[in-house]
């Protein structure tokens, strides 16, 4: 079966057919049946109507083997699941969750407009303000596009950087995922997906994160016919990797003197590791950005911007066809101008800091005293606990990733009330809801943990 990232072997490979629907953890297999009673009773009626009982493959617990957990709600940095289990949450809905579950700013926001209507159909006073916010947050878009998804944005992002340079091919970076759009899911290096087209396929090239001499070489073969680079400025499925010094420097400049444009996949960074996102940490200024996640606070969410040149290409104004019946609700725009109206406080963004910081020492600490072979990797609340023998810089190096252990590590802290991502290669996150308790609550659980994962 193809993943996310064309990812057909590792150095240490989960074997998860073989694992039960109750993989080894904290507890006795009879006491886990006993705390996932619901779940496991709702993961074999769900399959019966949805595909692998999940609308996104993500949600399933393929890497880790076992059932995925079935949630009732959240509120702040916890979840509760169906058999009334609390945990202490790091998967962040996968990025969105940046203020925690159910901010009251953001309920109360989304609730005031859903009485006056959830959708339009047509302009209103909420996508302006939320324009104006994006705006005024990132230099690089005079003018953005809302819709529905980060998948989206990229999808027309692509497709717009095809249109104003008249150019077919891409050039992606190995390990970077940008959603389910045929562009992206196949290249001439990897295939993450059937029922992609050869031509597709061979429209999209893949370079190597982090090394510039790849790019270049792409650049010389396939002279006159790049449209963009497109790019994770921090990747977070391959462990989290930050771009080395002057890698994104180095792909701005190399864009500009090919004629490209440069995009940049905020999906994930987008107002995460920074307020606007990474390209006000590192400095650089794409032609075109895309975001989600992190911008709605919750809310279903996808943007695309650049400057007011590249965007007039959009119909009305151009040529270029993107349209959707849900995007820029009022809904989603009030949650997000809320979110941002949040997130401009510094104090949000400290606090973070400052719990990834204790989280990492304390980890830190932990590899020392036992010499667990795992990396620390993050930026800002973005982090990845990787269960390598040494840093992952790119996809190759992601490679050493012992998907078996950290499997172990996973269900070990499930047990015991920690929600990381079911996947040894995802990024986790933290919120400005989580609280030192959570922190050191947390820390407690994963000593046994890595004791567990590496010793068994």
């Amino acid at each position: 079966m193809p993943s996310k990232l064309g990812r057909t072997e590792s150095a240490n490979p989960t074997n998860v057919a073989a694992e039960s629907k109750l993989p080894t953890g904290a507890y006795a297999p009879a006491e886990r049946a006993l705390r996932y009673k619901n779940t496991l009773a709702l993961a074999e009626q769900i399959k019966t109507v949805i595909p692998g009982g999940v609308d996104s493959p993500f949600r399933a617990f393929h890497e880790v083997g076992g059932e995925a957990v079935f949630f009732d709600k959240a509120s702040g940095s916890k979840l509760t699941d169906v058999d009334g289990n609390t945990y202490i949450d790091y998967l962040g809905a996968w990025g969105p969750a940046i203020l925690g579950h159910a901010p009251e700013a953001v309920v109360t926001a989304a609730c005031a407009v859903m009485k006056d209507g959830a959708v339009f159909g047509a302009p209103h006073k909420l996508e302006l303000a939320l324009a104006e916010r994006v705006s005024r947050a990132l230099p690089s878009v005079e003018s953005v596009r809302f819709v529905n998804s980060g998948t989206e944005a990229v999808m027309s992002a692509v497709r717009l950087a095809r249109a104003f340079t008249g150019r077919e091919k891409i050039l992606m970076f190995a390990g970077g995922y940008h959603g389910h759009s045929d562009s992206v899911l196949a290249s001439t290096g990897h295939q993450s997906s059937t029922g992609i087209l050869k031509a597709s396929q061979e429209s999209t090239l893949l370079a190597e994160y982090n090394d510039l001499l790849s790019v270049e070489d792409l650049f010389q073969r396939d002279a006159g016919s790049i449209a963009a680079i497109l790019v994770e400025p921090v990747c977070g499925s391959m462990g989290v990797v930050t771009p080395g010094e002057g890698f994104l420097a180095g792909l701005k400049a190399i864009a500009e003197r090919h004629g490209a444009l440069l995009i940049f996949d905020e999906v994930i960074t987008g107002f995460r590791v920074a307020y606007g996102g990474a390209q006000n940490l590192y400095g650089i200024k794409p032609d075109l950005t895309c975001l989600g996640k992190a911008l709605g606070g919750g809310m279903p969410i996808g943007a695309y911007g650049g400057s007011r040149q590249i965007m007039s290409q959009l119909m009305p104004e151009g040529a270029v066809y993107q349209a959707g019946t849900f995007s820029g609700n009022p809904v989603t725009m009030a949650g997000g101008v809320a979110t941002l109206d949040l997130l401009k406080d510094e104090s949000h963004y400290l606090r973070m800091e400052a719990r990834a910081s204790e989280l990492f020492a304390g980890l830190s600490k932990l590899k020392t005293k036992a010499g667990y072979p795992i990396e620390l990797q993050r930026q800002g609340s973005m982090f990845g606990i990787i269960f390598a023998g040494g840093p992952v810089r790119n996809f190759t190096e992601s490679k050493t990733i012992d998907a078996p252990a950290f499997a172990r590590f996973f269900h070990y802290l499930l047990d015991k009330g920690v929600y990381l991502p079911p996947s040894p290669f995802d990024a986790a996150v933290l919120s400005s809801a989580h609280s030192r308790e959570d922190i050191e609550t947390t820390l407690a659980q994963m000593e046994p943990a890595l004791d567990f994962a590496f010793n068994g």
